[in-house]
């Protein structure tokens, strides 16, 4: 059984190794908390501590570093999440603020979040089930080449450039924008991928060809918006954080850019009492990110919900940025909601 006393030790030791990198020894826990007890008393803490694998020692008269075990432990039961200063709320505010379209604000996130907790920040859709299509425009860009451009009322603005063999003339061009419009306007992604499956009637029988190619980039586009994808920042902030990886960083770095293995660690991720979801070391060994921690929160987006996180070395400053993914996740929920 650990005592409170020795919680406490854990809870300093996670800190003190978070901060410095420096395997923390019964020493410099004496020096630097306000214990009240013996050097001696604190050893025998940790001795329970590493009893109960809790925290383990590099090397051999070291001092000791937290286990997965122990990492777990202290976010369970030790973390505190710290409130946001301030200027980092506002930052969340103005700089999100600023965004014109579910892009960009996803965009904005991931950078923001990088920077806020220093690691790689990760942000998937939403799912866009309940999305509809609010307008369809038709840019021509040159006589053999057309912007099509796919708006939903969530925001979400999906752009695709169609090379036509010949040209189509504006005013055709206008008229089949005039049609499409009708045809899925404020039908759901699927209801819209059905309808542009062969419709008749949107124009002249001589360019057919052409409204055929712009069509099937339409289902193109509305079939984008309804697969699960993440924008991801702060790659660099890995490479910066190497040595906290035996070997190279590179399997994980490959790791995080197949989507559909970090999707599916996000679906299995259960939330706790502080609405954070938290997945640490070997947990996350069957998606090849053994020696990572990730974190997240989730969104809604007109009522379809999505995760945004962090993932980065086990030794994180988890209270930080526990708090920093929550806050941005419930801004993000409140922006996206007003849009």
């Amino acid at each position: 059984m650990v005592s409170d006393r020795s919680l406490e030790v854990l809870r300093v030791i996670v800190q003190d190794y978070v901060a410095s990198r420096e395997p923390v020894g019964s020493k410099s826990i004496v020096d630097r908390h306000a214990f009240g007890v013996s050097a001696a008393t604190i050893r025998n803490d940790m001795a329970l501590l590493e009893e109960e694998e809790l925290i383990v020692a590099p090397h051999t008269s070291s001092g000791r570093i937290p286990t997965d075990k122990g990492y777990r432990l202290f976010v369970d039961h030790l973390a505190d999440l710290r409130p946001l200063t301030v200027a980092q709320r506002q930052a969340i505010e103005v700089f999100l603020g600023q965004s014109a379209d579910l892009d960009e604000v996803l965009a904005r996130s991931v950078r923001l979040l990088s920077q806020l907790t220093h690691q790689v920040a990760l942000v998937q859709y939403p799912s866009l089930s309940r999305a509809t299509v609010r307008h369809i425009e038709l840019v021509p860009l040159s006589d053999t080449r057309v912007l099509s451009v796919l708006i939903t009322d969530s925001g979400r603005v999906e752009q695709r450039v169609v090379e036509l063999p010949r040209v189509l003339e504006e005013a055709a061009l206008a008229e089949l924008r005039s049609r499409l419009n009708a045809v899925v306007g404020g039908l759901s992604m699927s209801a819209a991928a059905t309808a542009l499956t062969g419709p008749t009637g949107l124009g002249a029988p001589e360019v057919q060809d052409l409204i055929d190619l712009i069509t099937s980039t339409l289902r193109d586009q509305v079939g984008a918006n309804r697969q699960d994808r993440l924008v991801m920042a702060g790659a660099a902030n890995l490479v910066r954080t190497e040595d906290d990886f035996t070997g190279s960083i590179y399997p994980v770095l490959e790791a995080i850019e197949e989507q559909v293995v970090l999707l599916r660690l996000f679906g299995e991720m259960a939330t706790d009492q502080h609405g954070v979801s938290v997945s640490i070391g070997r947990e996350n060994a069957p998606f090849g990110l053994g020696e990572t921690s990730v974190l997240t929160s989730g969104y809604t987006s007109r009522g379809d919900a999505a995760r945004l996180g962090v993932l980065g070395p086990t030794r994180m400053d988890y209270s930080n940025n526990m708090a920093a993914v929550r806050a941005v996740a419930r801004y993000l929920s409140r922006l996206l909601g007003e849009n």
